[in-house]
Formats: structure tokens, sequence, C-alpha cells
């Protein structure tokens, strides 16, 4: 189908995409079906593509033209948000003033299903990894994927839980959740601790709500607890002498009015030695949990820390083709912490789980270091990445450097790059002779920090077996960096 759709749309590219060339490109891909009912739908679809696809796409030049109108004090036409790449076409034309979504409608109709995939996958990809359901899994939720997406990681949550959205029929807002039978759902009910991040708590305390409800109504559930893991786990920890509050606790996240992780920090500083830093600082930061009682936050590290102890399988999701993984110091401080985190205090290395909803119709699920495969070789060092990125300069070059500090990152904290991928990042971002002249005419500090990343990689093991010419190159390269930059001061 694939093949034939891209068919279609090369015969109409050829003709500017002409709604009157239609009929002749159904004829020559469906010989006999031109004039057929059975070729409407197809003839209906083009057509949107001609009259409404392709004109949008051309107009987002006018990126450039509203962000003008905007510095100038002008109107600037308003439209809604999302990602395009996801087919939803009516975000087209871009560089306009977009809004988000009714938060009251959060999750969707389309990101329930989405949702369930996403689940269904988790689910299933476990089973196959070690033949049993996962009890306790751990998700990070994000508030602009929550926007993007109208709520898939918030569905994947219900879905885990074996709950679902109730919606108003007359404008589809979520109205409250409930319970799917368990002869429905198949199942056990899976445990979730979550993640949020600081601007989905303040952009949806509503959805907090909601989650503390499917939360309690799992736990409510008088049912087999080897088909509700969410209440043996909150028996047993009330067996333990844990209170019945706490014991309900599955939303966690950064105090009022703080943002983030904080293991960016470490990093930068070079002040960590293993997980347990991490983990220290990924419970400092996030151990406040929100619930239905406590909208405004509580301290709950101990909480926190015993609950991500038993987490089997840690996720993340990405929904859109606009990013990756070694894009943002926020994978691997969300992810790649959550990872470390339940490493250093189960003493396990936990399944690092990522789901790919770039395709809503068909969610995938990859190990996190097949998703760290993916991008290695599809971005990191594709020649095509290299030498288009290498147009835009000084920004370039500061792009590949922090490309090299966030794949460190992700490694230091989930462990998943190999050996060969250091190899070849020193050689095609360090020691290339035309990507060092490139950053000396740009951004000679990128150099620098690439060739430092590098050497701090293999001298703490986590490159483990560096090949002694290309460790000697690198430090040789570090050198004429700083002896670079000095003489520049000095001109200065």
């Amino acid at each position: 189908i694939d093949d034939l759709v891209k068919h279609l749309l090369a015969l109409l590219d050829e003709q500017d995409f002409d709604v009157a060339a239609i009929p002749t490109t159904i004829a020559n891909t469906f010989p006999g079906l031109d004039e057929s009912a059975e070729t409407s739908n197809i003839k209906a679809t083009l057509d949107f593509v001609c009259s409404n696809i392709v004109p949008n796409l051309k107009d987002t030049t006018l990126e450039i033209t509203n962000l003008l109108h905007a510095l100038n004090g002008q109107f600037v036409p308003a439209g809604p948000s999302g990602s395009p790449t996801r087919g939803m076409a009516h975000l087209l034309p871009t560089g306009r003033n977009f809004y988000a979504c009714d938060p009251q409608a959060l999750p969707s109709m389309a990101a329930w299903e989405v949702g369930q995939g996403l689940a269904t996958e988790i689910i299933k990809r476990y089973l196959a990894d070690t033949g049993g359901h996962p009890e306790h899994v751990a998700i990070s939720v994000w508030g602009t994927a929550a926007m993007r997406t109208h709520g898939d990681d918030i569905a994947q949550i219900f879905a885990l839980l074996g709950v679902r959205p109730i919606w108003q029929k007359e404008n589809h807002r979520v109205t409250g959740v409930e319970l799917i039978p368990l002869s429905e759902l198949g199942r056990p009910r899976i445990d979730v601790t979550i993640r949020i991040s600081g601007f989905f708590r303040d952009a949806f305390p509503h959805l907090i709500v909601s989650l503390d409800d499917a939360v309690n109504l799992a736990i409510n559930a008088d049912e087999p607890l080897d088909q509700n893991f969410i209440r043996k786990h909150y028996l047993e920890d009330i067996a333990n002498d844990q209170n019945e509050e706490s014991a309900r606790y599955r939303v966690f996240g950064c105090p009022p009015g703080a943002y983030g992780i904080g293991i960016l920090d470490l990093i930068e500083a070079q002040n960590w030695k293993d997980e347990s830093d991490f983990a220290k600082c990924y419970i400092n930061w996030g151990g406040y949990a929100y619930s239905g009682s406590s909208p405004e936050g509580i301290e709950a590290k101990t909480e926190f820390t015993h609950r991500l102890s038993t987490v089997e399988v840690a996720i993340h999701n990405q929904d859109d083709r606009e990013h990756d993984i070694f894009d943002s110091d926020d994978y691997f401080q969300f992810h790649g912490g959550m990872i470390a985190t339940i490493k250093a205090l189960s003493g396990k290395q936990p399944k690092g789980y990522f789901g790919d909803t770039q395709n809503p119709a068909a969610p995938k699920v990859r190990d996190i270091k097949e998703e760290t495969l993916r991008v290695y070789r599809t971005r990191v060092v594709n020649p095509k990445w290299l030498d288009s990125i290498k147009q835009h300069g000084y920004k370039g070059a500061s792009e590949m450097a922090a490309t090299v500090d966030y794949l460190f990152g992700f490694d230091a904290t989930a462990d998943v790059v190999q050996d060969f991928m250091y190899e070849q990042v020193a050689q095609s971002y360090a020691l290339d002779k035309s990507a060092q002249e490139f950053y000396e005419q740009s951004n000679p500090w990128a150099l620098r920090g690439i060739s430092e990343r590098l050497l701090e990689a293999a001298q703490r093991g986590m490159w483990a077996n560096p090949d002694p010419d290309t460790l000697k190159a690198l430090k040789q390269t570090l050198l004429q960096s700083d002896a670079t930059l000095e003489g520049r001061s000095e001109l200065s």
C-alpha cells in the first residue's frame, strides 16, 4: 500500500499536483478503474492533497513573514498546535500563533486508541523478553507531548491500569474513569509509577486528579492479587506499616515551582561516580507526590524511593519525527535518570522501553539500546545529516557538540552506547580533517568540547576498549584546540 501511495504522489508531483491530473494518475496506477466507484475515496483523498495539503505546505514560508509581523506588533493569525508529521494536516500552514488544546478533553478518543496500542506493545515486548507480565512499570510524562498528542501517555497509563476514560457525548470532554472488567481486559492490571514534568504539573492539574482516580479505582477493586498487581503492592505496603494514603501515591514530580531533573548539572560538572549519584539527584528533584488529596504536592522522597526500587520497566514515549533521544538533555535526564535510579535502588538493570508513536496507527516499542542504535545510524553518523548541519555554521557546530554530550549522558545513565559507536563518533566528529576545518572556521569551542567529552568517556570506562591511536589523536586534538582558543583569547 505504501508503495502505491508513493507512486500516486510521484505521478501527481510530475504534474505539479494539478487537480485535473488526478483521473490520469489513477488510470495509470489502476488500469481500468479510473471511472470506477471503487476509486472514489482515492479521488477524494488526492483532491484533498492537491487542494489543501500542497498549497498549505508551500505557505510554510509564512513562518518568517508572521515572525516579522509579530516583532512589528502586527496581527498573527491563530492556528492549532501539534505535529504535522503525525498526519495532522489541519495544523498547516505553520507559522501561526498556535493554541494548545482543550485540557478537559484529554485523553481524546483518538489518543485512547494509541494509548491502548502502546500498552499492548509494552506488555507483548516484556512477555517476549521475560516470559511473564510486568508487575510494576514507571513512565515519564511531559506536558508538551500531552498537548501534541492530546494525551497518548495518559491513555497508556489508563490502559496499563485497566481503566478507561468516560467522555461526555456532546463535547467529548472527559468526565471520569471506569474500571475495565478483568474478563474484558484479559490480563493483570499493571502497577504504574508516573514521573511528571514541572510543566505537566502546571498545565494539567486535573489530569493528575484523573490519574489518581484511576489508581484508586484499581487499588480498591476486590480482585485476585495475581490479576491486580497495583492492589497487591498496596496491600504489601500496608502490611509493612506504610500509611494508607502514602501507599496509594503513584504520581511524582518536582516540588511546586521547580522544574527539571538536575542530572545535567552533574554531567556538566563531571561531579558523579556511578548511578547512585544520579539516583540521589533523581529522588531529590522528583520526590514530591501529587494526588487528588494533595494537588499542591507533598514531600514523599521515601515513598518515591520505595516505588522505584521495585520497578521492572522504565518507559518513555516519543510522538513525532522532529526529535530523537540525542536531541535534548531531557531525554537522558528523564528516561536515563529513571533507569539509573531503578538500577541503583534495586541492584538490577530494568528494561528500558521506548514507545514510538510517530505513526499513531501502528505504535512501536523498542528497547532503549535498539533505539540508540537506530538514532546513531540514521542521524548521529549519517553523512547527509553531518553535511547538512555544517551549513548552519556556529549553531551547526554547537548542535554536533550537543549530540555528543547527549549521547554521553544517555550512556552514563542507561549504559546504551557501544565501543564502536564512540569510535565512529570520534572519527566523524573530532578527527575528520574536513570537520576540524569546519570547527576552526565556525566554532572551535565545539571541537574542544567534543574531544574532552570523548576522552572522559574513555577515562570513566564507558568507552571500554578504545583504540590507542584514536585516544592519542583525541588528546592531540584537544591540545590543539586549547592552543587555538588561547591564541584567540590573546588576540581579543
